[in-house]
């Protein structure tokens, strides 16, 4: 089992936002080579905000040569990253992690 090298708060939106960008941020500077794993699985809603800051960070890792995955997200997370078709963008996995 691979440690996940960040936790996502139970809302990833217009309040948490800052917070998660600035941890996904640090997460993708400290890699080196690889996955950067994201444990999804404690989110329970998002909103517009908080996609933006996920896509944007995958953004940033695929231009590190990084993967972003998000591991273990909740049904109504995934619903919704497939009505907006992000499931086709971002890297997903639900085989549980373990969170640091």
């Amino acid at each position: 089992m691979r440690v996940a090298d960040v936790s996502l708060p139970a809302r990833v939106d217009v309040t948490t936002s800052s917070d998660v960008r600035y941890a996904l941020t640090i997460a993708i500077e400290a890699a080196v080579t690889g996955d950067v794993l994201v444990d999804a699985s404690p989110v329970e809603t998002v909103d517009v905000a908080g996609l933006g800051v996920l896509v944007a960070a995958h953004r940033r890792a695929r231009q590190s040569g990084l993967r972003l995955v998000l591991c273990d997200p909740q049904p109504r997370v995934m619903r919704l990253l497939a009505v907006t078709r992000l499931h086709r963008i971002l890297n997903l996995e639900r085989e549980a992690r373990q969170a640091v």
